[in-house]
């Protein structure tokens, strides 16, 4: 999963970026202490995959420590089984005025939601 993520996501990265997409990488160690390391490590290992993307710093995306994005990118877009992030790689796409317009679980692949990116750049404003 890490690997097509990574390659995926700066696949997408480097195809939509001129039309105004981004994609912006969270670190969190919270899933079975998969991201152990500093954010230098972290993205030299992102690195290491292709990512060609913005990597932060690592995060807490559940419990009393969330980070304030990912409260308000949970409160947007809750799942069946609750608000919380089950797993690393979960994924949300922000509109250009900050509206979450889709969450998509962990085992979802990048490329497959390339049809709701494009569709939310074609709602951008031309230049």
């Amino acid at each position: 999963m890490t690997d097509t993520n990574y390659k995926e996501l700066t696949t997408l990265y480097e195809r939509h970026a001129a039309s105004g997409f981004v994609v912006l990488g969270f670190p969190c160690n919270q899933f079975g202490g998969q991201e152990p390391g500093t954010a230098e490590e972290i993205a030299s290992f992102a690195a290491g995959y292709g990512a060609k993307f913005p990597i932060f710093q690592k995060i807490d995306v559940n419990g009393i420590n969330t980070h304030p994005l990912w409260k308000y990118l949970k409160e947007q877009k809750g799942e069946l089984l609750g608000s919380d992030i089950k797993w690393n790689f979960a994924k949300f796409l922000v509109g250009g005025d900050g509206q979450v317009l889709g969450r998509y679980a962990p085992p979802t692949g990048p490329a497959s939601i390339e049809p709701d990116i494009l569709a939310a750049l074609a709602k951008l404003p031309k230049d």
